[in-house]
C-alpha cells in the first residue's frame, strides 16, 4: 500500500499521523522456516540486513506479515544516503562489517497468526502489531499521533524531518495501489528518477559530470533535467562502472536532449533526488543525488505531483 502525495494538510480525529521514513520499504515476512525480508518490489533483503532477521526470528508468533521501513542514521535524522553503504550487499557477514547500524520501524500488520488481518481498521491492526512484536532494537514500533496533523507537521518539518504519513484510522489495508487513505505531507522535495545518460567531467573530477534523469508519462520516458551535485570521489568512480555496462547509441528520452558531452543509457536504474521544485516546463531545480535506489522498477517511476 502506497501513499498519495497532497498538499491539503488537515486535523482530523479519524486520522492518525506518523513520521515519514527516508528509507528502504520492507515486508516482513515470518513463518515456521524462519523470517524473509522482501523489498516493494519483492526483491529478497533477508542476508542484506542479518541483524533484523535475527531479531524478527526471535519473536513467539509465527504466521505473521508486517509491513515497515528500513533506515540508518544520520544524526537524529533518518538517511537514505548513509542506508547507501548496505544496499544490494547479499553477504550478511559484509553486510554488518560495513558499520551502518540499521533499523526496522513497523507499522502495520497484514497476517497475525496465519490469519489475514487486512480488512480491520487501521487502528485495530496497529494495536495486533503492538501486541505482537518485542520492539526492542533494531525492531521499532511507528508511533503516530491522533487529531493534530497540521501541528505535527509543524513539528516535523522543525525538527527537520522529511514529512508525515497520514492515515485514515478506519481504512483496511489496500496492496498493491496508491490510495487516498495513506497521504503524503512533505517537508522537503525528493523522488526516484531514471537514470539514463550521463555527461563527460570537467576539470579533475572523475567518473563523469552529470546524470541526465527522467520519469514516465504513459510509455514515454520524459527528461526531467540533469543532477550534478550530491557525488564523492567513490561514489562517481562506482557509478561510471555500472555505466560501463549500460552503454546505448540513442537516447532513450522522448524529449530532445542538449546536453554537451551526453552519453546514453539503457534506464534500467533509479536515483533518489532531491531538489527545490519543478521548473514551469517541468525539469527540476537544484536537484542533488541522494543514492541509487534498487527497490523500485524504473517503469514505475512517474512524476509526482500532488494528488498522485
Amino acid at each position: 500500500m502506497t501513499a498519495t502525495l497532497t498538499d491539503r494538510y488537515f486535523s482530523d480525529e479519524n486520522w492518525v499521523y506518523e513520521r515519514k521514513l527516508d528509507g528502504v520499504r520492507a515486508l516482513v515476512v515470518r513463518s515456521e522456516k524462519g523470517v524473509e525480508l522482501f523489498s516493494r518490489n519483492e526483491k529478497p533483503m533477508t542476508t542484506t540486513y542479518p541483524e533484523l532477521t535475527r531479531a524478527l526470528r526471535g519473536q513467539s508468533r509465527p504466521g505473521l506479515v508486517a509491513d515497515g521501513e528500513i533506515v540508518a542514521f544520520d544524526g537524529s535524522q533518518t538517511s537514505f544516503a548513509t542506508l547507501q553503504a548496505r544496499l544490494g550487499i547479499s553477504d550478511p557477514v559484509r553486510a554488518e562489517a560495513v558499520g551502518v547500524p540499521v533499523f526496522l520501524y513497523l507499522f502495520d500488520v497484514l497476517v497475525l497468526d496465519g490469519q489475514d488481518v487486512t480488512r480491520l481498521p487501521l487502528r485495530d491492526r496497529k494495536v495486533l502489531l503492538r501486541d505482537a512484536v518485542d520492539f526492542t532494537d533494531p525492531l521499532r514500533y511507528s508511533a503516530h499521533r491522533n487529531t493534530d496533523g497540521e501541528k505535527y507537521l509543524r513539528d516535523a518539518c522543525e525538527a527537520g524531518w522529511e514529512g508525515l504519513i497520514a492515515k485514515r484510522a478506519d481504512a483496511p489495508y489496500r496492496a498493491g495501489r496508491r490510495s487516498d487513505t495513506w497521504l503524503k505531507f512533505k517537508c522537503v522535495h525528493e523522488q526516484e528518477l531514471v537514470i539514463a545518460g550521463y555527461t563527460d567531467p570537467t576539470g579533475t573530477r572523475s567518473g563523469f559530470g552529470a546524470l541526465l534523469v527522467g520519469y514516465y508519462e504513459s510509455d514515454s520516458l520524459r527528461y526531467a533535467g540533469k543532477v550534478g551535485t550530491g557525488f564523492d570521489d567513490r561514489t562517481l568512480i562506482a557509478l561510471r562502472r555500472r555505466f560501463d555496462e549500460l552503454g546505448t547509441q540513442h537516447s532513450p528520452f522522448a524529449d530532445p536532449v542538449r546536453e554537451r558531452g551526453a552519453h546514453w543509457l539503457r534506464p534500467e536504474l533509479v536515483a533518489q533526488v532531491g531538489f527545490t521544485e519543478w521548473t514551469r516546463d517541468h525539469r527540476l531545480r537544484h536537484p542533488r543525488y541522494l543514492g541509487l535506489r534498487e527497490d523500485k522498477a524504473p517503469t514505475e517511476v512517474v512524476r509526482e505531483q500532488v494528488g498522485r
